[in-house]
C-alpha cells in the first residue's frame, strides 16, 4: 500500500463557502481518478487545539497510482482552482507499507 496525506493552514479570511467548495470538488474525485483505494477528506474535527485546518488522506495500491492522481487533470484543477487560493500552509507526507 501507498499512502498520501496533506494537511493545510488556511489564510485569515477563508469563507465556509470556499471550504465548502474545496469538499465538494475534492468529493467528485474518487469517480473520476480510478486508483484510488480509499479517499478520505474535510476539515478538522477540532478534537485537538493547533491541529490544521484540513486534511486529506488518500490510499493507493502502489506509488504508481499515487503519480496518476497526483498529475490527473482533475487532481490538479482541484488544487489550482479551490486550494491553492486560500492555504496559507502545506504539509504533506507519504507512507509505504
Amino acid at each position: 500500500m501507498f499512502d498520501h496525506m496533506v494537511m493545510f493552514r488556511f489564510k485569515n479570511g477563508t469563507t465556509a463557502d470556499e471550504i465548502d467548495a474545496i469538499s465538494a470538488g475534492s468529493a467528485t474525485l474518487p469517480s473520476q481518478i480510478g486508483v484510488l483505494s480509499r479517499y478520505r477528506f474535510g476539515p478538522d474535527a477540532e478534537a485537538t487545539e493547533g491541529s490544521w485546518d484540513y486534511g486529506v488522506a488518500a490510499e493507493f495500491v502502489d506509488e504508481a497510482h499515487y503519480a496518476e492522481y497526483s498529475n490527473h487533470p482533475a487532481h490538479v484543477a482541484v488544487f489550482k482552482e479551490r486550494i491553492e487560493p486560500v492555504v496559507a500552509e502545506i504539509a504533506r507526507v507519504q507512507l509505504r507499507s
